[in-house]
């Protein structure tokens, strides 16, 4: 049983219309509760964001029937509030347990014993979609627009990695990987179905633990000597993987046999599929492995997987200073005139920057109304299909040349106005620095590709309530330390 927020006013806890915070403090957290504040006054824009919470939040049952869950606005509180400050879900839960602020944003007082435990916080975050947090973005980031006045008139974008929560990929830690989830899982299903033969489960195990650890010493070694004998070393591993897997797809098959028989139990089904899907992520790795370092090949990255937990996972080599390489996703981000991130997009494993420029922007223009007159891109999007079509999409697109030579020419004959746009760009490596550091975007804490995008989308719905709150304390007190900022607009 939910409801969309608590109307009835309680002695313990003031109105949210009422909420004093202290404007002098520069703590992130401050602009983001006065954004809030605001937002639940604007009756129609929370109305809004409360109904795209519900359809998620019960779309598949009831919300007058039931235990008492979180209120739709709670929930908006605690989606903003997570990423907004980059919280775990713990320091959140120590948060709405003593922050006297966020209790009556919640509509929580010192009397309310409404538990708001990590793990629940956690489960109902995740009945949102990623679709659903876009919506919720658009409506803040249109209001914000409305607010600033020709926020939308402007934009400049970029893209970069957000890395995954993985490991560093090498193919023998992710075919060890592969053999630590398929042998426990055949020691399961072996005595449901009556199999022998895998009472040596932990043997298994820790035989191919010490080959990985031979195979990553060889790998660290700088002798020439030592090093020779790394192929061999695989070969030691893959021959290993290989009677495992061997010996895991005979117990597969009498598994899936198992599971087509009216009797079989629940277990032996969920048993059953999961042997099926870990033995073919590492058949694939081993693959791979095998075509390297065996036959001697080069294998593409498109053919190859770099973690058996997020499988979504792809290498990007993007001259950084200090990261040559970066495994997780691109994401490409907008930022309007105000600082908004009005348009964001998790690309494919197998796009580039060219590839997705004049689609996107089509999108950003859509979301903007077909207010954007100025937009500024990197060198990294220029193709000359790319400047052809964004001349028919926006009337003065910034959009550079790659080559030094045609760029210094661009730069020599152009305009004072793409000038300016050119000089006020790299404003927008300021907005990703503020996503990776104060949104927690430099690494994805969530699981799969949805929490995957589901993270992106919450990291930018508390960074757009972050530039709400400022813009509405700037306002109100321009001399309050919580609204300062260094940035300039696009």
């Amino acid at each position: 049983m939910r409801s969309a927020y608590s109307s009835q006013l309680r002695f313990d806890c003031r109105p949210i219309e009422q909420l004093r915070l202290n404007l002098d403090c520069r703590d992130e957290i401050i602009p983001i509760l006065e954004a809030l504040k605001h937002v639940f006054c604007q009756s129609e824009l929370r109305d809004q964001l409360i109904q795209l919470v519900a359809e998620d939040i019960n779309e598949s049952t009831r919300d007058d029937v039931g235990r008492e869950g979180l209120d739709y606005w709670q929930i908006c509180v605690l989606a903003i509030v997570r990423l907004g400050c980059n919280l775990d879900y713990d320091k959140l839960q120590d948060l709405c347990e003593n922050h006297l602020a966020l209790r009556c944003l919640l509509c929580v007082g010192d009397w309310d014993e409404t538990s708001f435990a990590s793990r629940r916080i956690r489960d109902t975050l995740c009945l949102l979609k990623s679709a659903t947090i876009e919506k919720m973005n658009h409506a803040i980031v249109s209001h914000g627009q409305q607010l600033h006045g020709d926020a939308a008139m402007k934009v400049r974008a970029d893209s970069f990695v957000i890395e995954t929560d993985i490991h560093y990929p090498t193919e023998s830690s992710l075919i060890g990987d592969g053999l630590r989830k398929v042998i426990p899982l055949c020691s399961q299903l072996a005595p449901l179905l009556g199999e022998p033969g895998w009472r040596q489960a932990t043997h298994l195990k820790k035989k191919a633990k010490r080959i990985v650890r031979e195979v990553a010493q060889i790998s660290a070694s700088k002798s020439p000597r030592v090093k020779a004998t790394l192929n061999a070393s695989y070969g030691k591993l893959l021959d290993h993987a290989g009677n495992v897997l061997e010996r895991a797809r005979a117990l597969e098959k009498k598994a899936q046999n198992a599971a087509s028989q009216s009797n079989a139990t629940a277990e032996i089904i969920f048993l059953s599929g999961q042997l099926t899907h870990w033995i073919a992520l590492t058949a694939q790795v081993c693959d791979t492995a095998y075509r390297r370092t065996q036959l001697g090949e080069n294998v593409a990255n498109d053919e190859k997987l770099f973690s058996l937990f997020e499988t979504h996972t792809q290498l990007y080599r993007r001259g950084k200073a200090g990261q040559p390489n970066q495994f997780g996703r691109l994401a490409l981000i907008y930022e309007d005139g105000a600082g908004f991130i009005s348009h964001y997009h998790l690309m494919a494993r197998d796009v580039t920057d060219k590839s997705v420029l004049c689609e996107q922007t089509r999108i950003a223009q859509q979301r903007h109304g077909g207010e954007i007159r100025e937009a500024s891109f990197d060198r990294g999007f220029y193709s000359e299909d790319n400047e052809r079509e964004l001349q028919k999409i926006i009337d003065h697109p910034c959009l550079p040349p790659s080559h030094r030579n045609q760029y210094a020419d661009r730069i020599k004959n152009a305009s004072i106005q793409f000038l300016k746009s050119r000089q006020s760009h790299p404003g927008v490596e300021s907005a990703i620095g503020a996503l990776q550091s104060g949104n927690g975007l430099k690494r994805c804490r969530d699981k799969t590709e949805n929490g995957f995008e589901r993270y992106l989308g919450l990291a930018i719905l508390g960074r757009n309530l972050h530039v709400l709150g400022k813009l509405l304390i700037a306002r109100n007190s321009k001399d309050a330390a919580a609204c300062k900022s260094k940035r300039k607009a696009a």
